[in-house]
């Protein structure tokens, strides 16, 4: 081969899937690993989604749909996002995908002109950049610290916004931090975006996992003009225990979504026929199951926070909403990726540097884990620590 995507080449490979990927070799190998590197909920899809895909496979639906998806999955996801969000979209303004990440990978791609900058809050989910590079774009962060609780201002918006920046970033609740932004908070956001000209990309993936009666809001709902600049990307991965099923959708203003259906044509060409009609089914029926898996990880969100906040010389904000916790160990004197390569091959403990996500200050653990997990990783957590004093 003479030569290879420049843009390719630079691409960093998931620290996530890395370290779970040790986890697990360690773990065959008879270590004790408690695995805290899951990006996943650690429930089963439930049954009731599964019969509706096996009744589709069954039905002989195995063939191509549509580029933008089963028009009954775009109805049910429009009729969602109106009865949840508040968002007025019609079937013909979503587009269905391969999962969120393929959603957000071609929102980036429709989206961007070489040299176009995206503002991304860090700490930030680790595929953002990369999509924004390989797209041709610019990725420029804005640094939220543990102390703030991890959130951006307006003002962080306004000093960072150059001539060439076209879009923000939002994810709230938000991986890795488990951080969410008030309504107040978002609409600040939203509003400042607007004056400056920018779309929002509004990553609305873990609307469902809220805890401390703290309220979901969409960006697309304060406004007409924030509706407009809007693009909303979500799935069906984490509220309803779907990860391997692959299903994410787009909603946006129309010129938009003609646009993007036209690159997955030549990308995807659709999403897997049948794992749409288990999509409609969670869709239309999932409420119960999300409600009972939400109220398990908010359980372990106490149980965790708790251990870990008591820990000496770790900083830890308290999350409200998705399945992390993000605590701040740069008081213990390494970085990221040396703690957590000694915590893993020292204690079995599994968690994921924050420098993945743009915190080397920080370590990233998922409580998609049972309570005896928990239990038993955050006493090794804090043995650990205890030897770095």
């Amino acid at each position: 081969m003479k030569s290879l995507n420049s843009n390719i080449l630079a691409i960093q490979p998931s620290a996530t899937l890395a370290i779970a990927a040790l986890a697990k070799q360690l773990a065959a190998q008879g270590r004790p690993v408690c695995d805290f590197a899951a990006g996943e909920p650690d429930f089963d899809t439930p049954a009731f989604i599964k019969d509706a895909a096996i009744a589709a496979l069954r039905e002989g639906k195995t063939k191509y749909t549509p580029v933008a998806g089963v028009p009954k999955l775009c109805e049910v996801i429009a009729a969602k996002l109106k009865r949840d969000n508040g968002l007025d979209y019609k079937p013909s303004q979503i587009v269905v995908s391969c999962g969120a990440k393929h959603s957000l990978a071609l929102v980036f791609q429709t989206l961007l002109n070489p040299g176009d900058e995206v503002i991304i809050p860090a700490p930030y989910w680790l595929s953002y950049p990369e999509m924004v590079r390989i797209a041709g774009g610019v990725p420029v962060f804005i640094t939220a610290t543990s102390a703030a609780d991890f959130k951006i201002t307006p003002a962080d918006i306004e000093q960072a916004a150059t001539a060439r920046t076209v879009a923000l970033v939002i994810n709230s609740p938000c991986n890795p931090t488990g951080t969410m932004y008030t309504p107040a908070e978002l609409r600040a956001l939203g509003e400042t975006a607007l004056r400056l000209g920018l779309t929002l990309i509004s990553d609305e993936i873990y609307e469902k996992m809220v805890y401390d009666g703290n309220e979901q809001a969409s960006m697309a709902a304060f406004s007409p003009a924030l509706y407009a600049n809007t693009i909303t990307v979500n799935g069906m991965s984490k509220a309803y225990s779907m990860t391997g099923w692959r299903l994410g959708y787009t909603a946006a203003p129309e010129p938009f979504i003609k646009a993007m259906n036209a690159l997955q044509s030549h990308t995807a060409s659709a999403p897997n026929t049948f794992a749409q009609w288990g999509g409609v089914a969670a869709i239309d029926r999932g409420d119960d199951s999300i409600r009972e898996m939400v109220a398990a990880f908010d359980a372990r969100r106490r149980r965790i926070f708790d251990l870990m906040s008591a820990i000496p010389g770790v900083v830890c904000p308290r999350p409200t909403g998705a399945f992390y916790i993000f605590p701040d160990i740069s008081a213990l004197g390494l970085d990221s990726v040396t703690f957590a390569r000694r915590l893993l091959e020292e204690h079995n403990v599994a968690v994921v540097p924050g420098v993945a996500f743009g915190a080397d200050s920080c370590v990233r653990l998922s409580y998609a884990c049972t309570l005896e997990t928990i239990e038993t990783g955050l006493a090794r957590f804090r043995a650990f620590c205890a030897s770095l004093t």
